[in-house]
């Protein structure tokens, strides 16, 4: 359950940010306030998760699910690009996180 919970917090994270990027700087109503309510219900689903998750493992894995996921947002319906070297410093963060997550926390 706690890493559904870090999915969840992911997933609202990730639709926060883009609706943050279509607020044009919190210039446009409605986008801004789901961005604003919907960083509010991550960090408090994110916060049950640290109960039973590892804040590290937890905070990193939250990072490189928002950005990897942002990222490709980005480039999908914003048209931004990403070159070769953004792709591999992308496949870079998902391999420290898996890495982290299987071998950086101490059992206790």
């Amino acid at each position: 359950m706690p890493y559904i919970m870090l999915g969840a917090a992911i997933a609202l994270e990730i639709m926060a940010t883009t609706l943050l990027k279509a607020s044009v700087g919190f210039t446009k109503l409605l986008p801004s306030i789901g961005s604003v309510s919907l960083y509010i219900i991550c960090f408090f689903i994110f916060s049950k998760a640290l109960n039973s998750i590892n804040l590290g493992v937890a905070y990193a894995t939250w990072c490189a699910g928002g950005i990897v996921a942002t990222a490709l947002i980005s480039a999908v319906i914003f048209g931004q690009r990403v070159n070769g070297v953004g792709i591999f410093a992308l496949v870079l963060i998902v391999v420290g996180c898996v890495v982290l997550n299987l071998f950086g926390s101490a059992q206790g």
